[in-house]
């Protein structure tokens, strides 16, 4: 088979370019996939009210969840994915794309069923009230039922940049942004739909997506394609793309969580409108983790590329360049925190109480965030180079070995503001450990390797 000038380049072209290349897409991809959460939740904000935003925050663990889900098979199949091309091993790449298709359906239709009949009680435990229920029924009702789209638009969207696609991936998402905005107004302002109109207009709009990616994928000219052989479940891929999702998936499981303790100490201690305080900050800071994301999925395929094709200086070179950025994208969102807080929360809200809360919660939670970049960069560099322990371990570390003790104990004695300062105090400890580790395996590696 003839190579692809997708897979040349990537063991070709100056590090520099290339990662540009990959990460520019994928950062505009997930600029707009935050402004996607974004959109929903000023549209709520200032449509509905300031009790269907703290709603709206209830239903973040079920959605790290179903994300949890999501990246279990998406990331583990896009790594193998990678991988394969660099070996030149097309055929058992378009089988895990197959297999990765069939998980999704699987998984995305068990998870809908099993949440939807348990949802009240979920809401409940996840810190909701009376008054903020209703809201956040309403919403993931929806939401439950486009499910199966979610899953395998996310998927194959990071399937996409796997294959030398990052600008396609790129318009699916901005696609699907730009229409949920436009959508987002008229079914919640328009038509009057409140909350539901928020989660049909993010169903559609995925939808839409989903069937351009579709067109995509069935394409026979494409390295990476659809064929009637693939869509059989093998055990050996299986095994190797939830082995190597498995640390994503931990890291998300321990962010649903982490989010209820977080939901639940607020509103033991402040009350529903701290609940939606830490749903504003938490979607501004969603942004840059998302920026940082877009970093990471466009370092992946250059590392799991030439990782497969024993190009390690390339590798850490890619490794290097990368956490530079991130670096920069989180001192970034440290110093809109500092400086502009009120006049970013208020943007979701009219309510002074609550633009008070959140402005106030905001710089507490990115107080340390300039260290997070880099410990979200090198545990995915973990991930993509196979050492799925380091990953599993570095994940853990920031949102359950570290974070929940804190959540745990600071509270008891500090009341509201011991959840909030738990946050950057876990930022911190999980970027020495993270340093600590890279030293270590990357010493290990130059001696194994003779880089």
């Amino acid at each position: 088979m003839v190579e692809k000038k997708a897979t040349i380049e990537l063991e070709t072209q100056h590090i520099g370019k290339l990662l540009m290349k990959y990460s520019i897409p994928a950062i505009i991809a997930m600029t707009a996939s935050s402004l996607y959460n974004i959109v929903d939740s000023v549209f709520i904000g200032q449509g509905v009210g300031s009790l269907a935003i703290s709603g709206l925050a209830l239903t973040f663990p079920l959605m790290n969840l179903a994300v949890a889900f999501g990246t279990l098979v998406g990331v583990g199949a896009a790594t193998l994915v990678s991988v394969y091309l660099g070996q030149k091993d097309y055929q058992t790449s378009e089988r895990v794309l197959g297999n990765a298709v069939l998980l999704f359906l699987i998984i995305g239709i068990v998870f809908s069923i099993i949440t939807y009949i348990f949802l009240n009680p979920i809401l409940y435990f996840f810190g909701g009230s009376e008054r903020t229920i209703v809201y956040a029924r309403q919403y993931m009702s929806i939401i439950l039922l486009g499910n199966v789209v979610t899953h395998l638009y996310f998927g194959l969207n990071a399937l996409l940049r796997a294959s030398g696609h990052p600008k396609d991936a790129m318009v699916a998402t901005i696609v699907t942004v730009l229409l949920n905005a436009i959508l987002d107004p008229l079914f919640i302002f328009g038509l009057g739909w409140g909350i539901r109109g928020a989660a049909i207009a993010t169903v559609i709009s995925q939808v839409v997506s989903l069937v351009w990616q579709l067109k995509l994928f069935s394409n026979s000219n494409e390295l990476l394609h659809f064929q009637k052989n693939i869509f059989w479940l093998k055990k050996r891929i299986v095994i190797n793309i939830i082995s190597i999702g498995m640390a994503p998936f931990l890291m998300n499981v321990a962010a649903c969580f982490v989010v209820i303790l977080i939901n639940q100490g607020l509103k033991r201690y402040g009350g529903d409108l701290a609940v939606g305080a830490y749903g504003i900050a938490n979607r501004i800071g969603f942004v840059f983790v998302m920026l940082v994301m877009g970093l990471n999925q466009g370092m992946q395929p250059i590392v799991g590329y030439n990782y497969g094709a024993m190009h390690f200086p390339r590798v850490f070179k890619t490794l290097r360049l990368t956490i530079i950025g991130a670096t920069i994208l989180t001192t970034i969102g440290f110093l809109i925190s500092v400086f502009f807080s009120r006049l970013v929360v208020s943007a979701f809200t009219t309510d002074p109480e609550l633009i008070r809360l959140s402005a106030r919660g905001l710089r507490i939670v990115l107080f340390m965030f300039p260290f997070v970049g880099s410990q979200m960069v090198i545990s995915n560099f973990f991930q993509n180079i196979g050492m799925v322990k380091n990953s599993i371990i570095l994940s853990l570390s920031r949102q359950v070995i570290i974070l929940i003790p804190c959540l745990l104990i600071l509270p008891l004695y500090f009341r509201q503001d011991g959840v909030w300062i738990s946050m950057p105090i876990s930022d911190f400890f999980s970027e020495l450990l993270a340093i600590y580790m890279l030293i270590r395996e990357i010493r290990i590696l130059r001696k194994k390797m003779l880089i």
